[in-house]
């Protein structure tokens, strides 16, 4: 799924999503994916359908809900998985030629009602193993506090963010939320498993604190 392809007459599948790519006599491949057609001429550069962050409609941010929510002691911290949406990119060298989302579409206010953002909105679980799914972001949820902390959710940013992909799977930067007033959002642009390969150079994004 993931990665680079041969340019021949083939179907890739991404969940609700297929990819047709259909030879031709003049040396080329037609790309067609919904309404969306390319025609592409066989040279040098790679084929790749790349994972990308979950922006949509151009949004910033992703939302993700906790089920259920999360109290985490003073002074611990805790590691785990979420799943999570993600957008598809199709590159013929370094030229994109497609992008799209894949899955159900949601979408939230983040923030007060008269100054607030649209973000990416999905609910996940908290699982101690990578889930089966095909998006995913390892969190570690860090309480430096000597109080007990609640969690409901995270928003993270994610516009321009590095995705990481082994062949069926994406995955987003290593996020660290911190559990101080304000809560504090670290996508560190690390990955979450060093075997894994990135979209692009990988660089952090500056922290970002949440409101509630």
């Amino acid at each position: 799924m993931f990665g680079e392809h041969e340019l021949r007459t083939k179907f890739i599948k991404i969940l609700d999503k297929k990819i047709h790519l259909l030879e031709r006599p003049d040396d080329s491949v037609l790309y067609t994916r919904d309404d969306v057609r390319v025609l592409i001429k066989k040279g040098d550069g790679a084929f790749r359908v790349l994972p990308a962050p979950a922006e949509g409609y151009g949004v910033k941010f992703l939302m993700i809900r906790f089920s259920p929510r999360i109290a985490v002691p003073p002074r611990e911290r805790l590691t785990g998985y979420l799943s999570a949406p993600v957008d598809i990119e199709v590159k013929s060298g370094n030229v994109t030629i497609d992008r799209f989302v894949v899955g159900r579409e949601k979408y939230a206010l983040y923030g007060e009602n008269n100054i607030g953002v649209i973000a990416r909105y999905h609910v996940s679980e908290f699982h101690d193993k990578i889930p089966d799914e095909l998006g995913i972001m390892k969190l570690v949820i860090n309480n430096p506090t000597d109080e007990w902390k609640l969690v409901e959710r995270i928003t993270v940013p994610i516009r321009n963010s590095v995705m990481f992909y082994s062949s069926e799977k994406a995955y987003y930067p290593l996020v660290i939320l911190t559990t101080k007033e304000p809560y504090e959002v670290n996508n560190t642009g690390n990955p979450p498993d060093g075997t894994l390969k990135a979209t692009h150079k990988a660089e952090p994004l500056p922290n970002f604190r949440m409101r509630w």
